[in-house]
């Protein structure tokens, strides 16, 4: 089997992992020709030194990241100011920073992690944040970014990253308990 039609096998798999890290399809289609055009272009760099989707991805994320740089020229921010944050914060926490409740049983979360189940649910819930936020949070978290690499891509404060963060993490954490552990039918 040629490296053409092995490539094009991952084709379906890099194309959705950049959209989720990019949320455009366009970028995303860009992204995934470069990292198919690099990878045609030095074959001879991957050496079978992994699996062949492993290095893919890793060139992606490089392209990923490539792409965000360049867009980030582009594409202004918008400010969270009016996103609800504040209320959910006030609904969630008490005045001395507990829990109003306790968060839900969630069962065995390595179990659910390895359902596919849990990943569409999961996709779904950082699809609906903000996208600035959900922007701050795929670098991070996904795209596995230094927040002082974030910090300095984006022009952003510490404090104001470790904020976007949080209310990020806040969205998906009630986002997942509405949709996927507090679902019993859907958990199970």
């Amino acid at each position: 089997m040629s490296i053409e039609s092995q490539l094009a096998d991952h084709r379906v798999y890099l194309l959705r992992y950049a959209r989720l890290q990019l949320r455009n399809d366009a970028w995303a289609e860009d992204a995934v020709s470069e990292t198919l055009l690099a990878a045609v272009a030095k074959p001879q760099s991957f050496a079978n030194r992994s699996q062949l989707k492993t290095w893919l991805v890793g060139i992606l994320k490089h392209k990923i990241v490539d792409a965000l740089r360049q867009r980030s020229r582009e594409v202004a921010l918008d400010t969270d100011e009016g996103d609800g944050s504040e209320e959910l914060e006030a609904l969630a926490f008490k005045a001395d920073g507990h829990f109003q409740q306790q968060p839900a049983d969630w069962g065995n979360p390595e179990q659910d992690l390895s359902r596919r189940q849990f990943f569409a649910v999961l996709e779904a819930c950082t699809d609906k944040l903000p996208p600035a936020m959900g922007r701050l949070f795929l670098m991070r978290e996904w795209l596995e970014l230094s927040s002082e690499d974030i910090c300095k891509e984006l022009q952003l404060t510490p404090t104001n990253l470790y904020v976007q963060l949080h209310r990020a993490r806040l969205r998906l954490r009630e986002c997942l308990e509405l949709n996927w552990f507090g679902n019993k039918e859907a958990s199970s």
